[in-house]
C-alpha cells in the first residue's frame, strides 16, 4: 500500500481513544508500513526493550469487545474481530504516539524513510483535526492529551540520540520530526487560545464566558496576578463582587495599574485578600456557598492566558474546597505597592 495516499478520513478511522490516550493499533500500523501484522509485531519484539508500557500495551478482551460494539473499527478490522470471517483469539497491541515514533528507530531502509515521513504528516493531520473539530470534549481526555503532549515533546528529543544511529536515509525524517515536535506546543492551539471544559476558545472570550456564569460572587485564587488578570474582569457587572486571593508574587500587579483599571472600569467591584503562601494551584469559584456554586481548576494564571497551552476544568467535588476557602476569607487584605 502507498502510505502517501492515506487520506485524513482514513487516518481518522485508525485513531482510537483507549485508556484515556490516543493510539493506533498494530494491524493498522502494519498496513501503513506494508507488513503483515505478524511480521510487524516480530520486528517490534526483536527490539522490545525500546517499547515501554506507556509506548505499547496489549488490549484486553473487554477493550477489544468495546471497540467492536462501538462500531469504531474499520470494516476490515470489524470483520477480523467480530466473527464475520471466523473471528480471532488474537488481542491487538496499541501504540501511543511515543511508541509510533520509536518505530522509526526499529524499521530501517528506504521504505522505512518514506513510511516515517508519511506517519509524521499523518500525525500532524491528526493534531490539526483535533484542533479544528474540537474533538476533545471529555475533560479527562483533555488532561490526558495535554499530559501526553508534554511527555512526547521530551521523549522525542530523547529519541533523537537513537535516530542519529540510523543510516543516512532517516536524516531528513529526523529533521522533519524534530521541527514538527518542537513547534507543536506553540502552534497547535495558537498563542491566544485555551481549553475551557474541552472547547478551544480565544482566551479573553473564555474568561468572559466563565465570569458571566456568576450571579453573586467571583473568587479567583492565584498567587500570580497582573494587568491582564484585571482586563479579563472588565465585563463583570457591578452586582457581582470579585475577590482576588493572591500574594501578588513575581513582578505582580502595581497599585498604579490597579488605579488605572478602576478609573476605566469603575463598575467592577473588586477586593484583594492574601493567601499567605498556602496555594500553588489556581482556582476560579463562582457564587461561593450558593446552590449555583461552581469551581474551576486552572492550568495557569489568567495573566498568562493564551501565552501557554492552558486547560480549565470544572471540579464536581465542591464541598472539599470549602474549609480552605473559609480560612482564606479570614486572611488580611492585600495592599498593592
Amino acid at each position: 500500500m502507498d502510505t502517501a495516499l492515506i487520506s485524513s478520513d482514513a487516518l481518522e478511522d485508525r485513531i482510537y481513544v483507549i485508556r484515556g490516550v490516543q493510539v493506533m493499533l498494530d494491524f493498522d500500523l502494519a498496513e501503513i508500513y506494508g507488513y503483515t501484522t505478524k511480521a510487524f509485531n516480530q520486528q517490534v519484539k526483536k527490539n522490545i526493550e525500546k517499547f515501554e508500557k506507556d509506548f505499547r500495551f496489549q488490549l484486553t478482551r473487554e477493550e477489544l469487545n468495546d471497540l467492536v460494539r462501538s462500531n469504531k473499527l474499520t470494516s476490515r478490522a470489524a470483520s477480523m474481530f467480530s466473527g464475520q470471517s471466523g473471528g480471532t483469539r488474537y488481542l491487538p497491541y496499541a501504540f501511543t504516539e511515543q511508541g509510533i515514533y520509536m518505530l522509526m528507530t526499529v524499521l530501517h531502509g528506504e521504505l522505512a524513510t518514506r513510511q516515517s515521513k508519511a506517519l509524521i504528516r499523518l500525525f500532524k493531520q491528526m493534531k490539526d483535526y483535533i484542533v479544528s473539530t474540537r474533538l476533545l470534549l471529555d475533560p479527562a481526555i483533555v488532561s490526558a492529551f495535554m499530559e501526553k503532549t508534554l511527555e512526547n515533546t521530551e521523549a522525542i528529543y530523547e529519541l533523537r540520540g537513537d535516530v542519529d544511529t540510523i543510516k543516512g536515509e532517516l536524516a531528513e525524517t529526523r529533521s522533519t520530526l524534530a521541527q514538527f515536535m518542537a513547534g507543536f506546543e506553540a502552534s497547535a492551539f495558537g498563542r491566544e487560545y485555551l481549553i475551557l471544559d474541552g472547547q478551544a476558545l480565544e482566551a479573553t472570550v473564555a474568561y468572559r464566558q466563565l465570569y458571566n456564569l456568576a450571579t453573586s460572587t467571583i473568587f479567583i485564587i492565584d498567587n500570580y496576578i497582573g494587568p491582564k488578570t484585571l482586563l479579563n474582569l472588565k465585563a463583570v457587572p457591578s452586582h457581582v463582587a470579585v475577590t482576588l486571593f493572591s500574594d501578588n508574587a513575581g513582578k505582580g500587579l502595581s497599585r498604579s495599574e490597579l488605579n488605572d483599571f478602576r478609573i476605566e472600569y469603575p463598575q467592577v467591584n473588586l477586593r484583594f485578600i492574601r493567601t499567605n503562601g498556602t496555594f500553588h494551584d489556581r482556582f476560579i469559584i463562582l457564587d461561593y456557598g450558593l446552590e449555583t456554586e461552581r469551581i474551576f481548576i486552572c492550568g495557569s494564571s489568567s495573566k498568562d492566558a493564551g501565552r501557554r497551552v492552558t486547560v480549565i476544568i470544572e471540579s464536581k467535588m465542591r464541598g472539599m474546597y470549602h474549609p480552605v476557602v473559609d480560612s482564606l476569607l479570614s486572611n488580611e487584605f492585600l495592599r498593592l505597592k
